[in-house]
């Protein structure tokens, strides 16, 4: 059995490592240990589970693990056509202007995904730089956690880049962690080189295979490195670029043709906690619960659980009619590509018509049986009027893994971040856009014939005096689920690209990425504010709203940390010009 490998805060770590106050750097406290008493292999392998720690989003004092939770349902899925914040109105008034595409520079959430995020790079610079003084330890080793850390600051600096136009870049030869005033840099330069330059020595540095799981190897650098890369391959306006595509396709072709990752049969597989690490994993975010200890779980997703017992918290992060509507299909099984929003998938009364059976995997609606719990009812929702009947499901954990530690909302369900399917429908994109529609064509399909395998049915359930109370119905599904693949050759290399995009909205659904797919494809304020359109006439907390092309498309720096980069009485983080 592999070694999982937890992400556990150790007290080493948490000595040396930035706990105070709203910085991600301050001087060493007096009475702890430091960097240098630490220079051995065993410390450095410490500090380096510090910047771990942080891929969990927890690990910051006084902030809630939500504001920065990797997942990203807050900017990824709250700020998207994905869903809402749900809950109620007045809960969490912060994610409401998120929603809402009024962006500030004071608002807390963005303050705080921006103190976790450096802070994560602060302590990946720390076990650089300790890395340096140790003499003992084998090239091997050193090579491997040099691999590690540059593959953790490049994953930082990434999400930093996704949230913010012009955020800077703290490098080791920066950092000091006796020096508050090192990191005081400005943010004058595009980071992405900078980013591509971590995850090429981490490919270079990291090793075939890890004897822990949780540990990236050189084909997830790899991966990430691709990522970058696809980030970068359309301007703002949506236009291709060639050059960052067909790196990227270099990548991705690689990671195919080396055989070692596939889509496995059931895609709920993806989401369970008895199913982690499984063959489509390239890189998850490890969490790890027991009766003593809830500090390693899901802490983040807390909140965006169903409002009813089991959970009994709290609501947030609802299914938009939107994305409920986009898992409508012809009756030949194929997606709605323009016309999926001109009409709702209603909830009052069953719906017939013929549905992607992912929909029943992603998110939760009346009527469903919800994972292996019980059947969905709109008394899952806190507030039905507010932000409709639909809940979110992918990163609730099973029953047989639910309920262990304190709260039992903090599971110890992984976050795929980098899964195979991600592959194949990226290299999908970037062959649309050098012309090799067929080769799209079928990459696409393979990601729809898995989602057609009959065991991603859910079963049809009869409710009985209670909603615990249920009986499955054998071999009948739950809904008209019909897809199928696209037999049709590709001609149209617009049409291919939709096709290509709104799978990736299928597949990826509710799992934090929709808006930064959005944005990274220069297509956020037309699809948005289309979205906001049919939205103002459901949701009245969005009458007047509009989302601002070349402005929110990214989040503003957050006001303290460029009051915080005074340097000789100038602060040296300087703010987004459209903010």
């Amino acid at each position: 059995m592999k070694t999982i490998y937890k992400v556990i805060t150790f007290a080493a770590v948490l000595f040396i490592t930035i706990s105070c106050g709203d910085e991600f750097l301050t001087k060493e406290p007096q009475g702890q240990f430091s960097s240098s008493g630490l220079a051995t292999e065993s410390g450095v392998e410490g500090l380096l589970l510090g910047s771990y720690k942080m891929l969990s989003g927890t690990g910051l004092d006084g902030q809630a693990p939500w504001e920065n939770d990797v997942q990203n349902w807050v900017f990824g899925g709250i700020a998207s056509d994905d869903a809402y914040k749900g809950t109620d109105a007045g809960d969490q008034p912060e994610q409401s202007f998120i929603e809402a595409y009024d962006f500030q520079a004071f608002n807390g959430h963005i303050r705080n995904k921006w103190r976790g995020l450096y802070k994560g790079v602060a302590r990946a610079n720390d076990a650089l730089n300790t890395l340096k003084k140790v003499e003992t330890i084998s090239d091997q080793n050193r090579a491997r956690i040099i691999g590690e850390a540059r593959f953790l600051r490049g994953f930082f600096h990434m999400e930093a880049r996704k949230m913010w136009r012009n955020p800077p870049y703290i490098s080791d030869e920066i950092f000091d962690i006796s020096d508050v005033e090192s990191t005081k840099v400005p943010n004058n330069l595009e980071i992405w080189p900078l980013i591509e330059a971590d995850f090429e020595e981490a490919m270079k540095s990291l090793p075939e295979t890890q004897a822990q799981v949780g540990r990236p190897t050189k084909l997830a650098a790899m991966a990430f490195l691709a990522k970058a890369k696809m980030y970068q391959g359309w301007d703002a306006n949506g236009s291709a670029n060639s050059v960052k595509l067909l790196e990227a396709k270099a990548l991705l072709d690689q990671i195919v043709s080396s055989g070692r990752f596939t889509l496995v049969d059931k895609f709920a597989d993806n989401f369970l906690v008895a199913t982690r690490n499984n063959a489509e994993s390239i890189f998850e975010i490890q969490y790890a619960i027991n009766s003593a200890n809830d500090q390693a779980s899901n802490q983040g997703v807390g909140l965006a659980h169903p409002y009813i017992d089991p959970w009994g918290c709290c609501g947030f992060y609802q299914a938009s009619q939107n994305l409920v509507n986009a898992f409508k299909t012809t009756p030949s099984g194929l997606p709605l590509l323009d016309t999926f929003n001109d009409t709702d998938v209603t909830w009052q009364t069953p719906y017939n018509g013929p549905l992607d059976p992912r929909i029943d995997h992603s998110l939760g609606r009346p009527g469903i049986l919800f994972k292996d719990f019980k059947i969905h009812g709109t008394d899952f929702i806190r507030d039905v009027s507010y932000a409709g009947p639909y809940s979110s499901m992918k990163h609730v954990a099973e029953q047989a893994a639910f309920g262990v530690g304190g709260w039992g909302n903090l599971t110890a369900n992984n976050y795929r971040i980098m899964r195979y399917g991600m592959i194949l429908l990226w290299l999908a994109e970037a062959e649309v856009e050098v012309g090799s529609l067929e080769r799209a064509r079928e990459l696409v399909n393979i990601v729809r014939t898995r989602a057609a395998n009959p065991e991603n049915f859910v079963p049809k359930a009869i409710q009985g005096s209670s909603r615990n109370d249920f009986t499955i119905l054998a071999g009948q599904p739950a809904a008209n689920y019909i897809i199928k693949t696209y037999d049709t050759p590709w001609a149209d290399k617009d049409l291919a690209r939709k096709a290509v995009r709104f799978e990736t909205r299928l597949e990826f659904s509710m799992e934090g990425h929709r808006f930064f797919d959005l944005q990274r494809w220069g297509i956020a304020a037309e699809t948005l504010n289309k979205y906001l359109e049919v939205e103002r006439t459901k949701r009245v907390y969005l009458a007047g709203r509009s989302f601002v092309k070349n402005k929110n498309e990214f989040f503003p720096i957050p006001l303290e940390a460029i009051d915080r980069s005074l340097k000789d009485g100038q602060p040296t983080l300087t703010q987004d010009p459209a903010y």
